[in-house]
């Protein structure tokens, strides 16, 4: 049994097809579920519990250049992104240490776009932290 090791995690992102790693402009990505606050509850989805919102929390370095995942909150609040997240680092998917594909809205946080404290560390990054919402629950990719 392989566990997960947060140091390893890679988050890819970008255009479906051409994702890049955007391991060094992220020091957060959680995905949370919840219960969906909706008036209509399909039959098939009671039967698999009830409906079901989920997000992608992310805590993402200001670096205001063309590409980088800030400039894609600033421009392009709306638009959906598709990304991969590899809880164990590896290239390929495999049955033991599989890949999760989804597919977010872009959306400004609520606070901090930009700025930051004043400090003396030469290391310091300043970062935003945002919640999009996700398509639909991350799908599993096996490699298979």
């Amino acid at each position: 049994m392989a566990r997960v090791n947060p140091r390893l995690i890679v988050v890819m992102a970008g255009d479906s097809g051409t994702e890049t790693d955007r391991s060094l402009e992220l020091s957060k990505c959680e995905f949370h579920s919840a219960e969906a606050d909706v008036e209509f509850v399909s039959f098939e989805e009671a039967r698999a519990g009830g409906a079901r919102t989920y997000t992608a929390q992310l805590t993402i370095a200001q670096d205001h250049a063309t590409g980088t995942l800030w400039r894609e909150v600033w421009d392009n609040a709306g638009a959906t992104i598709s990304g991969i997240y590899q809880p164990y680092g590896n290239v390929t998917p495999t049955a033991s240490q599989p890949h999760y594909t989804f597919g977010a809205v872009i959306s400004e946080p609520d606070g901090l776009l930009m700025g930051g404290e004043g400090t003396t560390s030469t290391r310091a990054v300043a970062s935003i932290e945002v919640e999009w919402e996700l398509e639909a629950k991350p799908v599993e990719d096996t490699g298979v």
